[in-house]
């Protein structure tokens, strides 16, 4: 198991939905940012799916939650760009269409670190995760040679490490020991997934917030346990990139 990534100077990290990024790496990023590390968010689909309520008023939930995004990058401490691909919550393909996109962005805003869902985790359930961790790897497989896409007139980049979360066979792992608290707020700025991802039926219920905060420690504390470190976030490393 390694530990710890020498600090990039700037990481993009690329999820399913709004609120995956902050739940997959939300320590890292804001270890990584207060230290000087410019951070990007790219959310693959419009978050249309993710609410419980069949009454729900769809094209609202979307501004909602990207709005909600914006601001858990603001209080991971994210200085770079929050970017929206907008494909439909649950209808996510990991087509060459969406390569390029991936690919573009890749390009043009040249991290340093790439970070995304584990495509190869074994029986995931939402394929939104499986795709958007397809385009990730294969976005920076597209960015880093110079004859993929050379319409988008744009310099080939090569990140020098992917970091994948929800890895069923995990070798790296970052001490986030002293930036739970802000990954927490973060998470906690997805109001809309309070009732489902984050069991909060009443926002004003401050049992089940420090529930949900607490099953949020324990988890890092788990994940950390091993590797010597108080609280962790977990990955599959790759640098040969």
């Amino acid at each position: 198991m390694q530990l710890n990534l020498e600090v990039p100077g700037s990481a993009l990290a690329i999820g399913a939905h709004p609120d995956d990024v902050e739940f997959g790496c939300g320590g890292t990023l804001a270890k990584w940012a207060a230290q000087g590390c410019v951070v990007h968010h790219l959310v693959c689909t419009d978050g249309s799916k993710g609410s419980w309520d069949p009454a729900q008023e769809i094209a609202g939930l979307v501004v909602e939650r990207q709005a909600e995004q914006r601001a858990a990058a603001a209080a991971l401490g994210a200085t770079g760009e929050c970017v929206f691909l907008r494909w439909v919550d649950g209808e996510l393909e990991s087509g060459l269409r969406q390569r390029w996109e991936v690919a573009y962005w890749i390009r043009r805003l040249c991290p340093e670190v790439v970070l995304g869902h584990d495509p190869w985790k074994r029986w995931r359930l939402h394929p939104d995760h499986r795709h958007a961790g397809f385009l990730a790897v294969e976005g920076v497989v597209a960015a880093r040679d110079p004859h993929f896409f050379p319409e988008q007139q744009l310099a080939h980049h090569r990140p020098r490490a992917i970091l994948l979360w929800e890895a069923d066979e995990a070798d790296h792992v970052e001490d986030v020991s002293d930036h739970v608290d802000t990954k927490l707020a973060a998470l906690l700025e997805h109001r809309s997934q309070y009732p489902s991802t984050h069991q909060i039926d009443d926002p004003g219920n401050e049992a089940q917030v420090a529930a949900f905060r607490a099953r949020m420690h324990e988890r890092l504390a788990e994940i950390g346990g091993p590797a010597g470190v108080t609280a962790g976030e977990a990955f599959k490393r790759i640098d040969r990139v």
